[in-house]
């Protein structure tokens, strides 16, 4: 199938209930602190519900490896076997330590696009960074010291660094990155985990208080945080970082033949993407799965990078 077989507007509605049966499996978990029982729910109910959709699907971005299964993993072949072909990246419970403990931003996340148009990424770290729409492009660049991105930035849009807000990843690795921001005295938002929330929190500056996310994370995150900004606008910046031979071997068994290469936002989605998240628990991005007397209640965001559509859904099914 080529991308112009993507019918993207009829298959987004379909996504959203993806991501939501996800949500409503690892929610009876919370709080219970079993991070795997709760992970392997969400995917259990996701790889139901994306089996029951009219696409010919593959995980090019997923949980693993195959012989890591039952995973939903890297190259697995889900939907009802008609349909357009699709690359599909996801993360069945972005947050599982979010979840076990009842913490805040934990979400189901899953993003789909025409086949071969989403980078298939392997499970390696990337350094990340992404800011919010209306800025000129390369405002900001991975080349940038930290402390010149928020003087960049600050002074794109006007305002002194102190009024600058980055949301980094707690984790020691960023340390020395922390104390050179500190050094601005821009605010730092740190997060325990969740990087996808934390780049998409770039793009809704005005609700999140969040202007800019630096800082090493996951690449599978990485490609479907891109995913989001493709459909809600903004600037990303990815490179893979590889700490051994056996993850720069990954890499060249995904295809990826330049190791050191920085893509930007529309090189690791090349084409129209659409993106689902549903809460888990509350957040700043969707509201958490709410228990009501006689059902529960989910809150979706549904985007379409080719409309540039963003719809908040909210869902109730019998308890």
């Amino acid at each position: 199938m080529s991308v112009t077989d993507f019918d993207d507007q009829m298959l987004s509605l379909g996504l959203a209930r993806v991501s939501e049966a996800a949500a409503l499996a690892s929610a009876r978990l919370i709080g219970g602190g079993d991070e795997k029982a709760a992970d392997q729910a969400a995917v259990n109910a996701m790889r139901e519900a994306l089996n029951a959709l009219p696409i010919r699907g593959t995980v090019v971005i997923g949980e693993g490896e195959r012989d890591e299964a039952p995973m939903l993993y890297i190259g697995e072949e889900v939907g009802g076997g008609a349909g357009p072909q699709v690359d599909i990246a996801l993360d069945p419970l972005e947050g599982t330590t979010l979840t076990a403990k009842d913490m805040p931003n934990a979400l189901t996340v899953i993003a789909m696009a025409p086949r071969g148009t989403l980078l298939h990424a392997p499970d390696v770290y990337m350094e990340k960074l992404a800011i919010g729409p209306g800025y000129a492009q390369d405002v900001v660049s991975l080349e940038m010291p930290p402390a010149e991105r928020v003087k960049a930035l600050a002074r794109a849009k006007g305002v002194k660094m102190a009024e600058i807000t980055v949301c980094v990843l707690e984790r020691p690795r960023h340390q020395a990155m922390i104390d050179e921001l500190r050094g601005t005295g821009c605010a730092i938002r740190l997060i325990t985990d969740g990087d996808v929330a934390g780049v998409i929190h770039c793009a809704e500056t005005e609700a999140t208080g969040i202007d800019i996310y630096m800082g090493s994370g996951g690449a599978p995150e990485g490609v479907l945080a891109a995913s989001a900004l493709k459909c809600m606008g903004g600037q990303m910046w990815g490179q893979l970082l590889f700490r051994n031979d056996d993850e720069r071997g990954r890499a060249e068994k995904a295809g990826i033949s330049d190791l050191n290469r920085v893509y930007a936002r529309d090189e690791l989605v090349t084409a129209d993407v659409i993106f689902a998240a549903t809460g888990v628990t509350d957040g700043s991005i969707v509201t958490g799965v709410k228990r009501r007397p006689a059902h529960l209640e989910t809150e979706t965001i549904l985007m379409r990078s080719k409309s540039g559509s963003v719809r908040r859904m909210q869902y109730r099914v019998p308890a």
